[in-house]
């Protein structure tokens, strides 16, 4: 946790609580925090999955990397320092969307092992789904969809994670995707499934169709 430099600052409590949020929005709420290289499909795989839960009615948000630093981080760089500190800053705001009752779905590169796992200490048990977007290096960077391997070998991008900088895989990641095998329907199929075997999501009404026959 960072070094509170703010004095005489208290929580102040809702009167409403997240169990109540959650009933209302029909599901629990959750943090997916995939993780992986640049061009391992994060993005894509996020956008496909949000799009999957609000069709069945979530409350469902993308925490995008780019995204964040337009706003957000725009005075972060991509020291180990500063992406340390961007993924402090996009943890605490994914845990207050999950105590709104929403399933947030970040797509971040989080190249660090003690990062990933700071943000699931700071929220509850069972709420923090690390999803390993797991692409082979060389994969990721054929696909190059930015241009950011090419600058990066070049010189033109310092501390660019793979190249010049280090990733620190997941060593139990709730879910693993191979996105070099895998199609992104077939990844985000694999998500909700999970998240249905793990009762985050209301049974859907081929479930309740089976139940009642």
């Amino acid at each position: 946790m960072a070094k509170m430099k703010s004095t005489n600052v208290v929580w102040q409590p809702s009167h409403v609580d997240r169990g109540q949020r959650e009933r209302r929005r029909g599901h629990r709420g959750a943090i997916l925090w995939f993780t992986g290289f640049s061009g391992s499909g994060k993005s894509t795989l996020a956008i496909e999955v949000e799009e999957r839960l609000f069709a069945e009615g979530c409350f469902s948000y993308v925490l995008d990397g780019d995204n964040v630093r337009h706003g957000l981080n725009g005075d972060l760089g991509f020291s180990p320092e500063d992406r340390t500190e961007n993924i402090r800053r996009v943890g605490e705001v994914a845990k207050l969307f999950c105590d709104a009752g929403a399933i947030v779905v970040t797509a971040f590169i989080s190249p660090y092992r003690e990062d990933r796992d700071g943000v699931r200490r700071i929220v509850e048990p069972g709420d923090f789904i690390e999803v390993f977007v797991d692409c082979p290096l060389d994969v990721c960077e054929d696909r190059d969809p930015k241009g950011l391997y090419a600058r990066a070998r070049a010189g033109e991008i310092a501390e660019f994670t793979g190249i010049s900088a280090p990733y620190e895989a997941p060593e139990s990641p709730e879910i693993c995707l191979k996105t070099a095998e895998l199609t992104v329907e077939e990844s985000a199929d694999r998500i909700i499934g999970y998240l249905r075997a793990g009762g985050y999501l209301h049974p859907s009404s081929d479930d309740n169709e089976s139940e009642a026959s």
